[in-house]
């Protein structure tokens, strides 16, 4: 199976943080499953089945009616007797807690409508995760009398009670009044979560045992958020298969993408998810999804399409799966809390950075906001406390940059010397080095150490749901872009409005970088060598557009960030570090007789060797 997919945003973040490491870098360094193929078909096969019409004509006469229930099951078979019911008028059961209404439709036995009753949308029109027939579910059965039913379009009894304060929603397609397949809806007080169940009874004779039944959920995501392409970046069908492993679809439209022993499929729309989970694994699933955002510059309503042909096996002719819905926020605590690994829905990061930001950021910025005035201040709180404990890092970088502009002239005198000899050059280098006690790793390794925090945040921010909606300064939401100014154009890759955080962020980091160069810059680059002057004047311009319609919430923190930073390496610069006594160091460690390590003593051997072998060579 592939590896988890990165979209294409994220790549250019992290090069845009790698391009900024590389310029720091630069500076502390010398100038010098196999798939059952035929079953995936017919599951794709039974997706394009054509709907019926299958609702009751007006006025239907009750079930006692032979002549009408004939009609029917001359239409519908042995299901006929479901047409004959009075909820084969149509018509809705509502059910409902202090966080999720959902509208149970009697055609389908879907949900009709799911709308979260504490959230707005951008423009504050209630969150709906479904309406307008929007998502759908269906079943594709194979009678034994050779018909295919969609049970989309067959109408299912409704039964509504109460347990213990759970509300029990029954929907039933019957074929007598103890034969039926059963949809069954739970739900309980307080929770996104829905026990819902699949089961049938009575059916053995009914349903063609010969086929599986597939079960079609298709859904398309609305639109709930200020820039439709960044929630567009967030918007993915992900899932997970063998327990443990999940992947997801991306950001692309991909037509097929099978996968077996599912245990959950979750369409996620950034900041809100629709999923389904199930306690009896899936068999080989069919995936599908649509991109719908073809021009970002119009105001489109849908995100993507999202579908999954999803095979129920029958067993000794009868249905039974115990499954969940949860239509909710997409925040990592709530999903976290149900401890069925759906966590991994929110996109904190591959690897090292989903780590540092699960069991370091997420407590520590739910620890900060849970008593400070607003989350814009506690972004600033975090970013300080981040900048402080790497503070011992910037000061080790900033060290071994003193120590190569304090060694640079006699750096220059070797390569004046051994100009035509890169070998001896190579080795005095090595000797001065050792010598002096300094060492260009030593300015590497900080800078290298900050990566993981650098791409750890710049996932975190963008998927914390509680900056949603919360206003700091000039911006109104934190999770989406603020605007100071509105263009009566649109800019490719820039868009129509100027946001004020990545400017400010962008200004900083050329401060930064012209502080880190300072008047050591050389106008021409060494050959192989990356053009540092020509990023530190791009750096801040990918920033700049890059950050235009991203989450201000970012900007916030990389702008703070790199104030303090400037302020860390003032104070370094200014009142720790003397160049004097600096030099003065070096110069006494290199009347001490230095004891080399082993590493170091086998490759100055090594060296060694190689220009004796090169003056035999020269020799002959």
């Amino acid at each position: 199976m592939e590896e988890k997919k990165i979209d294409i945003q994220s790549i250019i973040g992290f090069l845009l943080i790698g391009g900024i490491l590389i310029w720091m870098l630069y500076n502390n360094t010398p100038e010098d499953t196999v798939v059952d193929d035929t079953k995936t078909e017919q599951v794709a096969d039974r997706t394009q089945e054509p709907a019926d019409d299958y609702s009751a004509p007006e006025n239907a006469p009750t079930q006692n009616d032979s002549t009408a229930l004939a009609a029917a099951q001359k239409r519908l078979g042995a299901f006929g007797y479901s047409a004959t019911l009075p909820s084969a008028q149509g018509g809705t059961t509502t059910i409902s807690n202090d966080l999720l209404e959902l509208k149970i439709s009697n055609k389908s036995g879907y949900i009709e409508e799911a709308r979260l009753k504490n959230y707005k949308t951008f423009d504050s029109i209630p969150v709906y995760l479904i309406k307008d027939g929007n998502a759908s579910l269906n079943m594709n059965l194979q009678t034994t009398d050779g018909r295919t039913l969609n049970t989309e379009n067959l109408y299912f009894e409704p039964t509504l009670t109460e347990n213990n304060g759970n509300q029990i929603l029954s929907m039933k397609l019957k074929v007598s009044d103890d034969e039926y397949l059963e949809y069954r809806y739970a739900m309980r007080p307080d929770e996104y979560m829905l026990d819902f169940s699949v089961r049938s009874q009575g059916l053995t004779g009914v349903l063609n045992t010969a086929e599986t039944p597939v079960l079609n959920w298709k859904l398309k995501g609305y639109r709930h958020a200020k820039s439709i392409s960044y929630e567009n970046r967030y918007t993915d069908l992900i899932y997970e298969y063998d327990g443990e492993d999940d992947d997801n679809l991306g950001q692309g439209s991909f037509e097929e993408e099978t996968e077996s022993n599912i245990s959950y499929i979750a369409y996620k729309q950034h900041f809100f998810t629709s999923l389904l989970l199930t306690d009896t694994p899936f068999g080989t699933t069919k995936f599908t999804s649509k991109n719908l955002v073809e021009d970002e510059e119009i105001d489109t309503v849908y995100t993507k399409e999202f579908t999954s042909a999803i095979p129920l096996e029958l067993k000794a002719g009868e249905l039974n799966y115990n499954m969940n819905w949860y239509y909710g926020p997409t925040d990592y605590k709530i999903l976290n809390d149900y401890d069925r690994n759906l966590d991994e829905i929110v996109p904190l990061g591959w690897g090292i950075f989903g780590w540092i930001n699960k069991y370091l950021f997420i407590p520590f910025f739910a620890f900060l906001s849970g008593f400070l005035p607003s989350y814009g201040i506690a972004i600033i709180v975090m970013t300080i406390v981040v900048r402080i404990v790497l503070s011992p890092v910037t000061y080790k970088s900033y060290l071994s940059q003193a120590k190569m502009k304090v060694l640079k002239p006699e750096i220059n005198e070797i390569n004046e010397k051994y100009k035509d000899n890169a070998m001896k050059k190579q080795q005095e280098t090595m000797k001065l080095y050792s010598k002096a006690g300094a060492s260009p790793m030593s300015g590497c390794l900080p800078a290298l150490m900050q990566i993981p925090i650098f791409y750890a945040l710049f996932q975190f921010f963008p998927s914390a749901f509680q900056l949603r909606q919360k206003s700091f300064l000039w911006a109104d939401d934190l999770s989406s872009y603020d605007t100071i100014a509105e263009l009566p154009f649109h800019i490719p890759f820039y868009g129509d409005h100027v946001s004020l955080f990545p400017i400010l962020a962008s200004i900083a980091i050329f401060i930064y970088m012209m502080m880190t160069t300072g008047q050591s810059m050389q106008a021409n680059q060494q050959p192989g060598m990356p053009n540092m002057k020509f990023l530190m004047y791009l750096s801040p311009l990918i920033m700049l557009f890059f950050f235009n319609n991203y989450a201000s919430g970012l900007s916030l923190y990389y702008f703070t960030s790199n104030l303090i930073t400037i302020g860390i390496m003032l104070v370094i610069k200014h009142a720790i570090i003397d160049e004097d006594k600096i030099h003065a160091k070096i110069q006494e460690n290199k009347k001490k007789p230095k004891k080399q390590n082993k590493f170091t003593r086998k490759f100055q051997e090594m060296m060694e060797q190689a220009e004796e072998q090169q003056k035999k060579q020269k020799g002959k």
